[in-house]
Parts: structure tokens; sequence; C-alpha cells
């Protein structure tokens, strides 16, 4: 165990922010579990409500457990490695992958991919999610960024919490959108009477969400693409917020409509753009994955289809498909 004592020099609002505010070794959320789990004393009395005020002159005890050994098993399964380093890596995602393990999944997830492929990984998602900064869906494709170390994983959270960090999205949508661009917030929670969902709910239901989408291309009344780029990362976030516009991605099994118009094998849904800056050159980096070959196929048809000329939105196609 590792035992750490801070004195509070002023008061302050919240246990979680006071001790943020003492190391940079961990993320909010991560010194809140800890509070949650039994952590943190406060005067050596233990305190396990994250939102408790600090007091001047108060004494407060930090235990931080012992890592654990990961228990994801590597596995030998071959992953688009975009970028990487010695603090991180980007990897592009395929169809049909989960992130990490867990609620049932044990093996064939991206972490144990990256458990073969990679020197190391940040320990600070637990045994679960070694290195996992943040997540998309199992049939969401495209970029993620995945920390090599438990500073790059402090240092990415933070961006992605401050919004510095940008993830900007494609999607196919069904309907026509009338509005060119626009933002949506909600609250998003799980669904009140199916709780394998989530859902737009009333302000003060569940966590803020915001999503701001542009219009680039109207397929007759049936389709719209769409670009999006996430102001927060809410489970779901761009599935929940276009079916609450009226016009959920197409070929989603969850959040579309049960009859579906195209073959596509789950929602057409893709993390093309990946925008951060380096934890430790302070470098701003960008990367671009182009569109799978599905979504790139059922595209060039529906430009066929209606006369849609495809170069106006040329940048999410591989080099020779333009």
């Amino acid at each position: 165990m590792d035992n750490r004592l801070f004195v509070a020099e002023a008061p302050c609002k919240r246990l979680d922010i006071f001790l943020s505010g003492q190391t940079d070794e961990f993320t909010r959320s991560r010194l809140k579990k800890l509070i949650e789990d039994g952590g943190v004393c406060v005067n050596g009395q233990p305190q396990t409500k994250a939102g408790a005020e600090v007091k001047a002159g108060d004494a407060v005890t930090l235990t931080v457990p012992e890592a654990v050994e990961y228990t994801a098993k590597p596995e030998n399964i071959p992953i688009d490695i975009v970028y990487q380093d010695s603090d991180l890596a980007v990897v592009n995602k395929p169809k049909g992958m989960t992130v990490h393990i867990g609620n049932g999944v044990a093996e064939g997830t991206l972490v144990n991919a990256l458990l073969y492929a990679l020197d190391s990984l940040s320990g600070i998602g637990g045994v679960l999610r070694p290195g996992i900064v943040h997540r998309i869906d199992k049939d969401t494709t495209g970029l993620l960024v995945v920390a090599k170390n438990d500073k790059a994983h402090v240092s990415l959270a933070s961006q992605i919490a401050e919004k510095t960090c940008k993830r900007t999205y494609y999607a196919l949508l069904e309907g026509s959108v009338k509005e060119e661009r626009g933002r949506i917030v909600t609250d998003i929670g799980r669904h009140p009477t199916d709780r394998l969902k989530m859902a737009a709910l009333p302000e003060g239901r569940g966590k803020i969400a915001i999503t701001d989408f542009e219009t680039v291309a109207r397929f007759g009344t049936e389709f719209t693409l769409c670009k999006f780029e996430l102001q927060t990362g809410r489970t779901h976030q761009i599935r929940v917020h276009a079916k609450h516009m009226g016009h959920p991605v197409a070929g989603d099994p969850v959040y579309g409509f049960k009859k579906q118009k195209l073959n596509a094998d789950g929602q057409l849904l893709h993390a093309w753009r990946l925008e951060l800056t380096h934890p430790t050159s302070g470098e701003r980096m960008t990367f671009n994955a182009p569109l799978p070959p599905l979504f790139t196929e059922i595209l060039t048809k529906l430009c066929t289809r209606f006369g849609v000329d495809k170069t106006c939105f040329s940048e999410i196609f591989k080099e020779n498909d333009k």
C-alpha cells in the first residue's frame, strides 16, 4: 500500500478537487473511485463522498492500493496501429472488436491485442482496461488513443475532459436532416425501461452530453451523411443523439429503425479524426483513418444512385478511392 498525507492550506468545496490539486498522477475520476472505495481519510476518519468539503487544516490521507497484475491475456490478433511511441499509441479499430474485457467478454478484445502488440500499457484503467483512455463501440470503426504509461494516461484523460482532444466522426443517418449544422445538448443516462440501452433524458436525469454536427451530403430523402464532433464522451453518445434528432445512424441495430434499408451489418459510424497534444513533447498531433471498405462501398453506391459528387467529401476515402 502507498499512503500519502496532505494538509489543506485553504478550504476546498470538494475532496476530489482538493486531491487532484495535490497530485497530477491520477485523474479526477480515478481519485473519485479511490474515495468511494474507502481509500481516503480526513482527520483519521474514512470519507467515501468525493463531494465532501475540505476545511483549512484538515489532514487528508490517500491510500493507493498496490498495482494488480493484468487479468487480460495477450493475444496475437492483427490490429492497425497508426502511430506509436514510448507514451501512446493510436489504433484504427475494426468493426466487431470490443475495446476491453467485461460483460462476459474475456478474449478477442482490443486490450488482448494491445497486450501482445505493445511493450507497455498504463495501469490506471485497472486489470480490465489497461491503457484505455476512451472507448468506441464494438461495431463502430476508427481511431482511439491508448496510453502506454500512467503519466500519459493522466494527460490524455485530462485533454478529453477539458475538450482539447478533438474527436471527429462520420455517420450515415436515416432520412434527410434539414439543418446544415447544429449542436445537440441533452442529458444521457440509462434508458428508463431498457437497461441495456442509453437514452436522451430530461435535464438533471443523466450526465450532460454535447455533440456538434454538420450536414455533408444528402441522398434524396433517404439518407444524410453527417460529420460529428464530440464535446463530451458519454456511452453511445452519437447514436443516442442521432436518434434524438429523429435520424438514427443507418444500420444501428439498437437505436435505429426496425426495418433497415441497407445491409450494413451494424451502425455506419466511423471515428475519422483524432487531434491531441503529445503528453511529453507538447506537439499538437492529428491522425485520420479513412472509411472502412463496407462504408465506402455503400456511400459510393448512394452517390451513383442519387447523382451526388463524392469529391465534396473525398477526405474520408482512401487516396485510390477518390
